[in-house]
């Protein structure tokens, strides 16, 4: 980074606690006490998808876990860490996974270059590819192929949350959370609800389902 981009993002800080404290004097005071958001955001790591700014919310209203192509796996301590805390201490009621149009992840996954350490996120990108593979090379388009990549992998990391014993024990116990699958379309600002809903074990095949 260099010292005009370094200085730039202190400066912003400046202006924006001004700011805030001109529209709202007690906002930090509030901010300071607690957290008390309803969501879980699973998202990408790209830079132009920021949780809040996109859903018009403030913070403290969503919980933000975010890697490379929005995956949840099942040995990612980092993940699982962040969803335990979510849905056990904060309570959330709503866990989404959001993904993006033009996710540089997944479109990287379609293809067979090495790209580094990477290559081993890729791998469980690229699991996706081969669950949905008669779909997706049934799609000529290569650019409409990546899109329903795209939404294709949001639809697995959502089943993926819900295969963790974190969430059926909350559904057993609360009846909560509520998983969906989102996607962010970078071209037009908008968020696209993939109607993948789910409350409860109905929606998991059987053999996902741990006996609680």
């Amino acid at each position: 980074m260099d010292n005009c981009t370094y200085k730039r993002l202190i400066e912003g800080n400046q202006n924006w606690v001004d700011l805030t404290n001109q529209q709202d004097p007690e906002f930090f005071k509030t901010l300071e006490s607690a957290q008390k958001p309803k969501v879980l955001w699973i998202g990408c790591a790209d830079s132009r998808v920021p949780a809040n700014q996109i859903t018009s919310t403030l913070a403290g209203e969503i919980f933000v876990h975010r890697n490379v192509a929005n995956v949840v796996v099942h040995t990612d301590m980092s993940c699982l860490t962040v969803l335990e805390y979510a849905i056990n201490v904060l309570k959330v009621e709503h866990v989404i996974v959001c993904g993006h149009y033009g996710c540089g992840g997944v479109l990287a996954a379609m293809g067979r270059e090495h790209y580094g350490v990477i290559d081993n996120c890729l791998c469980h990108i690229k699991d996706v590819y081969r669950l949905h593979d008669k779909e997706l090379y049934a799609i000529e388009d290569e650019h409409q192929r990546g899109r329903r990549f795209v939404e294709l992998n949001v639809i697995e990391q959502v089943l993926n949350v819900c295969k963790t014993s974190t969430v059926q024990k909350a559904w057993r116990e609360f009846e909560r959370p509520h998983i969906h699958g989102w996607v962010y379309d970078l071209g037009n600002g908008l968020i696209k609800d993939l109607n993948v809903n789910i409350t409860d074990f109905e929606d998991l095949r059987r053999i996902y389902r741990f006996e609680l």
